[in-house]
């Protein structure tokens, strides 16, 4: 047999130096060398920063799944505790979930942050704020927008971080924005579709109107005013 021939490849990170951007935020403290109960207060501060912020979104999350979506919608005549074991459930699958990006997240921290608050922009942001300025805005256009926004900011950032990441730079992204970025275009599409769907449908209830118009002016607001 002739001596066979092996080549071998350089690695990203064998024999040298890796640094996380994500541990750097603890580890500067040691580095300026600051007394232990500095580094004490940062590590605290993260770990508290981080508990209750996906305690917070955890209860949501169970509730309106088990509530807003299961109770009023698909299952009306589920009783509490059965409401209650649905919420625990949903709780059990978007730790699952939330763990699985923990091990493996699609970026450094900063990066899914901006994916987060993009995606909330996309979808939440123009219902939120057309729902209290517009009375015109009905469900049909919350909807639509909501369905829209959200849509084409999580393909975007999917096809770019997940489905082609060798083509994530400047000169493929769209009008040069990042993915990281995108939500802004996906509030752009969520108002444009929200307003549209809105006037070519019909207009919501009085009771609606005159709840938007509630939030607007408070009760006895009219009344304090003219009373000055």
């Amino acid at each position: 047999m002739g001596k066979e021939k092996f080549l071998i490849l350089p690695s990203a990170n064998s024999n040298e130096l890796y640094i996380d951007r994500d541990i750097m935020v603890l580890a500067n403290p040691e580095i300026a060398d600051l007394p232990d109960w500095v580094i004490a207060l940062v590590a605290a501060g993260s770990l508290a920063a981080a508990l209750s912020t996906a305690a917070g979104l955890l209860l949501v999350i169970s509730t309106s799944i088990s509530h807003d979506l299961l109770k009023k919608l698909f299952l009306k005549s589920i009783t509490d505790k059965q409401e209650l074991i649905f919420a625990r459930l949903a709780a059990a699958f978007a730790i699952i979930i939330a763990g699985y990006f923990g091990i493996h997240p699609p970026g450094f921290v900063a990066q899914v942050v901006a994916f987060a608050f993009g995606l909330a922009a996309a979808s939440f942001f123009p219902v939120i704020l057309m729902g209290i300025f517009s009375k015109r805005m009905n469900k049909e256009g919350a909807i639509s927008g909501m369905i829209a926004g959200l849509a084409f900011t999580a393909s975007y950032i999917i096809y770019f971080k997940f489905v082609n990441p060798s083509i994530n730079f400047s000169e493929s992204w769209w009008f040069g924005i990042s993915p990281e970025g995108i939500g802004t275009l996906g509030m752009c599409l969520n108002f444009l579709t929200a307003y549209l769907v809105s006037q070519i449908t019909d207009p919501p209830p009085e009771d609606i109107k005159d709840m938007v118009e509630n939030i607007r002016i408070p009760k006895g607001a009219k009344t304090l005013n003219h009373q000055h």
